[in-house]
């Protein structure tokens, strides 16, 4: 093959992932952005460990979106995402990835876990804590082939279990097992005795982590395999054929992956008639409203405040129905 041909099909790849980038850093900012106000200023959500949960791996994609958007900067300047021309980045970028990439997926392994012992009625609180602090000491710039592991031990830890078991199947199989324990528990639901708007909330929260279940394995597991393998057999440019093939596939997977950190709010606003509400909701009785006052633009009117937070408990209740 021409010297072109693999020209064209790089600058496509670079291309790719910098308009992909853009729209997956825009919807991800306004979706997670929209996730925090509604699981956090809604009465009905406060105290529900779920949605604890959602809050915490909406506010880790909302800063993973800021680390992702700096490497598309540095892909739309340099071709690449500029690991192989700053020795800083190329060690700062794996400690703040992993960071966040663990403290989503084990947001939504807890998520799935949560709603299994909810709907049982059990106390169950757990906690991730992950420190990548030292990851970063264990990359250096290799000619030919840019930013790499250089530390055989931390290679064998990331080919055999940050990338297969870290976040690759253990996550997958925590999510997929609990978030079916917790469909079969809501199918019973009816036979205990429950309050209609306990019972209509654990509906919604189930029916809602079974489809980001469902969209996390499809989004994340390609890119995970595609990484062990680029991680146990690194590319040189030298072979210019099986470079520019796996920099496509990755560049494709990848941005699968980060739409794994963006797609969060959309499945709950498609899926969920009671969030499209709730949402609503917070957004025009809310926020609207404080925005008009903020900007000078509401009229002089003289609620009581009894009167008001009684209706706003009363419309958040009528929602959540």
């Amino acid at each position: 093959m021409s010297s072109s041909f693999f020209t064209q099909t790089l600058d496509f790849v670079t291309q790719y992932t910098f308009y992909s980038g853009c729209v997956t850093f825009i919807l991800g900012i306004i979706g997670n952005a929209i996730n925090i106000l509604v699981f956090s200023r809604l009465k009905l959500f406060r105290g529900n460990r779920c949605a604890f949960y959602l809050i915490l791996e909406s506010i880790s994609n909302f800063l993973f979106h800021f680390v992702f958007m700096t490497l598309t900067i540095f892909t739309s300047i340099y071709g690449d995402d500029g690991t192989a021309h700053f020795p800083i980045w190329c060690k700062l970028r794996y400690m703040l990835g992993p960071t966040f990439a663990v403290i989503t997926y084990y947001m939504i392994c807890f998520t799935t876990i949560d709603q299994y012992f909810s709907t049982h009625c059990r106390y169950n609180f757990r906690q991730i804590c992950t420190i990548n602090i030292i990851l970063g000491s264990f990359f250096d710039i290799q000619p030919l082939v840019g930013c790499v592991i250089s530390n055989e031990i931390y290679l064998q830890y990331t080919t055999f279990l940050y990338y297969p078991v870290l976040i690759g199947l253990l996550p997958i199989v925590i999510t997929l097992f609990f978030s079916l324990l917790a469909y079969r528990n809501v199918r019973r639901i009816v036979r205990r005795q429950l309050p209609i708007v306990r019972r209509r909330l654990d509906r919604q929260m189930t029916a809602m982590i079974v489809i980001r279940v469902i969209f996390f394995i499809c989004l994340v597991l390609p890119y995970n395999i595609c990484r062990i393998y680029v991680t146990i057999y690194p590319i040189s440019r030298d072979d210019m054929l099986r470079y520019v093939i796996v920099r496509l596939v990755q560049a494709i997977t990848f941005s699968f992956s980060q739409a794994n950190y963006t797609v969060g709010f959309y499945l709950f606003i498609i899926s969920s008639s009671r969030f499209r509400r709730q949402t609503k909701y917070v957004i025009f009785k809310k926020l609207w409203p404080r925005c008009k006052q903020g900007c000078c633009l509401k009229n002089n009117e003289v609620v009581p405040e009894n009167f008001e937070e009684s209706g706003n408990h009363n419309i958040e209740l009528e929602d959540a129905s």
